[in-house]
């Protein structure tokens, strides 16, 4: 058989590289645009996701010889909040940090990333990623285009322009922002009237009396500055009826043009990312009660008795109409319902 110049070559190559071990595959070189909502900062000061998003880029910069370089747009400057997860899907967006539930219009299944009284601490929402509601909706957003690459989860609390917002009957009559369909169908239930917008509009919606009162997570309640439209706080701290799923997410189109090694480390550093986010999350819900408390709001924490309450509205209302939209949704709902 006649050995040309290129197959010479080629093992020539392949002699080299098995004598030297083989090399990760950092040769390709890339660029990943990752889109937020929140206020930007930097690595060391900030809202706790600018400064994750930020700590994650640098970290796989690092592992990967620089072979993937990022580029942060935060507070909405690369795109509105809203378009992030469908450009993600269509590979039009790199990688975004969004409330998963901003989604549910266009995937119904995401809205389980805000399903109120359905995780109630923090250390129920952490064994979500393991369990089986973890791995199937894992499984659900890989089919619509877009990879979990950090699973964040947040509690969150009510800022009102007047009385504090404890219990469902609170709410009668004020005009609130939930976050999700499925949080509005709660205050609705309990005789609010619902306001839908993004956390980076809820200043302006309060300052101007669109509305009464916003629940968000703590992170956003201080980063945002609600104290300063607000003359009262209900807590997420010790118990929540509102926990949020944000996670670090990251377009499959994008994910698959990298090298199976460069995913690799995308995937390992967002777990170790997992870590921090729970300890600054946590912080927050301390930290901005006493925020909220230095611009003289009143303050008030949640009792059981009152998730409770939450909890059981969101039953007969949130969770049978999230059941009832596809056959996806009634199997995450139930096995979302086996983690304790």
């Amino acid at each position: 058989m006649a050995i040309n110049r290129r197959t010479t070559l080629g093992v020539l190559a392949l002699s080299i590289g098995m004598a030297f071990g083989a090399a990760p595959a950092w040769a390709q070189n890339t660029t990943i645009k990752i889109s937020h909502q929140f206020p930007g900062g930097t690595i060391d000061k900030g809202d706790f996701r600018d400064r994750l998003v930020r700590m994650f880029a640098a970290e796989v910069e690092k592992r990967t010889k620089g072979s993937v370089k990022f580029e942060i747009y935060p507070g909405s400057s690369l795109m509105k909040t809203n378009a992030q997860f469908s450009a993600m899907r269509k590979g039009a967006l790199d990688m975004s940090l969004v409330p998963l539930s901003y989604a549910g219009g266009e995937v119904p299944e995401t809205n389980i990333g805000l399903m109120p009284g359905l995780v109630t601490s923090y250390e129920q929402s952490a064994a979500w990623k393991n369990a089986a509601v973890g791995k199937e909706l894992t499984r659900i957003l890989a089919d619509k285009g877009v990879v979990m690459v950090s699973w964040i989860w947040q509690a969150g609390g009510m800022a009102s322009r007047g009385k504090p917002i404890v219990e469902p009957e609170d709410a009668k009559g004020m005009k609130i922002r939930g976050g999700s369909r499925e949080m509005d169908l709660i205050l609705k239930e309990a005789g609010a009237a619902v306001v839908t917008l993004p956390s980076n509009e809820i200043y302006a919606g309060m300052q101007t009396g669109a509305m009464d009162a916003a629940l968000t997570s703590s992170t956003s309640l201080i980063s945002f500055r609600l104290e300063e439209v607000s003359k009262a706080l209900t807590t997420g701290r010790g118990k929540s009826y509102w926990f949020m799923l944000e996670p670090l997410m990251m377009s499959k189109a994008a994910f698959d043009r990298l090298s199976k090694e460069q995913q690799a480390v995308i995937l390992q550093v967002g777990a170790e990312m997992e870590a921090f986010a729970l300890k600054e999350a946590k912080e927050d819900d301390e930290d901005v009660a006493k925020v909220f408390a230095k611009a003289g709001a009143k303050t008030v924490d949640l009792s059981e008795a009152t998730v409770k309450k939450w909890q059981d509205i969101a039953r007969r209302t949130a969770w049978k109409d999230f059941a009832a939209k596809n056959a996806n949704t009634a199997k995450l709902l139930q096995l979302a319902e086996q983690v304790k």
